[in-house]
């Protein structure tokens, strides 16, 4: 009888990636093309060729990053209301035309910095059907036994970003300076996510034994929004997150400076923290694995506390050790491409599918406002007491914080599961 099970099992497995494939590439592109990462991750190299353009500030252009953080906290409160009235598909077409448009325009930047604040603010809201809830949303509809592995995938179209934004853009920058740039953000979403999403933003006919995919959006089970915000669970997985959300952000942006301290060299440092985007991919991938095998508290707690091995080792590492260094980076690295799995993840299977985008919303919303706080409570921690010492500590705090709330939440889904 469990060699059947198994059998069976394996077969829907299988049956889930056979149907669905088109929407894990999709998906993928979506995350790819995405303000939140192509723009987010290729900005530093546009930032001397607009400061040379304009005569603005590193610091004046930098703060263009914290409006496109604000404009993405905000649209993810509207996406909820938005595909309840107008529905998922409708909504993600109009983003990515939308989105093709916002990019363009940047070409016609000039003058005042405060317009570029306008247009990172604006773009997210105009876009909002491009935000990672979407592309998670539709994943999660299409996968079930496989969800893990399909939404680590598409995840790691941010890693994939970080990998290839910064070449990509100097490239075209080279060639025709930053006005090309833009071009070419605009270029990806139009050329590559646009003509998939007419193409295969379908949804399943049925979700446990789909053969057929339609336009027409599945009833789906879940606990309401309402419903959700008043559980200990919702808010217990917020705050282990956001604890692991802080510890990430704060040490992307103390790494090379705290090495640099310790008397790495600039190069050297730089060096190490490139191990930094790798790791998010693995991470992502492996995390995703896991949860689709093991209970899915047990695998997030697990994979929350790898930072804090990571915090001990910068503490007690020389500058010599640079192998120890890179290890301590890959596991800061490892937890930030897990977090997001994990949070898509436990979203779904705590309230279901009902109300998603609302909950996993108000989830994101949240943690990007902890997260564009956290670089400037660290700089305030520096400043204070003329060194490092205390983000470490603070950090190594969340990662043993963050695995125990983890740890009380359980696995079993807040809702009855119906059959369909």
């Amino acid at each position: 009888m469990n060699v059947l099970q198994d059998s069976l099992a394996g077969q829907t497995v299988t049956g889930e990636f056979h149907r669905g494939w088109r929407i894990v590439v999709l998906g993928l592109a979506g995350v790819l093309t995405s303000t939140s990462a192509a723009l987010l991750y290729g900005f530093g190299t546009l930032v001397i060729p607009l400061q040379d353009a304009f005569g603005w500030s590193r610091g004046e252009l930098q703060t263009s990053i914290t409006f496109l953080f604000a404009g993405v906290a905000i649209g993810s409160q509207l996406l909820g209301g938005l595909y309840a009235r107008y529905g998922l598909r409708r909504v993600a077409l109009v983003s990515l035309v939308l989105q093709v448009l916002c990019y363009a325009s940047l070409t016609l930047l000039g003058g005042s910095i405060y317009w570029l604040y306008l247009a990172f603010f604006l773009m997210p809201l105009l876009a909002v059907g491009t935000i990672a809830i979407t592309w998670t949303q539709l994943v999660s509809l299409w996968f079930e036994r496989n969800r893990g592995v399909a939404l680590a995938i598409i995840l790691s179209g941010s890693g994939l970003a970080a990998m290839v934004m910064p070449p990509l853009l100097a490239w075209s920058i080279a060639h025709g300076g930053w006005r090309w740039a833009f071009l070419l953000l605009a270029a990806m979403p139009l050329l590559l996510t646009l003509p998939m999403a007419v193409a295969w933003l379908k949804f399943p006919a049925q979700r446990s034994t789909a053969t057929e995919s339609s336009t027409t959006e599945p009833v789906v089970e879940g606990t309401s929004f309402a419903l959700a915000i008043r559980t200990r669970v919702f808010w217990g997985c917020n705050l282990a997150l956001i604890l692991s959300v802080s510890l990430i952000v704060g040490m992307v942006t103390t790494i090379v400076p705290y090495l640099q301290d310790k008397g790495v060299p600039s190069l050297t440092a730089s060096q190490v923290f490139s191990s930094f985007g790798i790791s998010i991919i693995v991470g992502r991938l492996l995390v995703g694995y896991l949860l689709d095998r093991f209970p899915p508290h047990l695998i997030a707690a697990a994979s929350l506390c790898v930072p804090a091995v990571g915090c001990l080792l910068f503490m007690f590492t020389g500058p010599q050790a640079i192998g120890v260094l890179v290890l301590a980076t890959v596991c800061i690295g490892f937890s930030a491409g897990a977090e997001f799995d994990i949070a898509a993840f436990l979203i779904a299977r705590y309230f279901g599918l009902r109300d998603y985008a609302r909950i996993f919303g108000l989830h994101l919303g949240l943690v990007t406002v902890i997260s564009g706080l956290a670089p400037a409570m660290f700089g305030h921690l520096f400043t204070l007491f003329g060194n490092y010492n205390p983000v470490l500590f603070y950090c190594l705090g969340c990662a043993v914080v963050a695995p125990l709330v983890m740890l009380t939440l359980g696995s079993a889904p807040l809702y009855r599961k119906v059959s369909v």
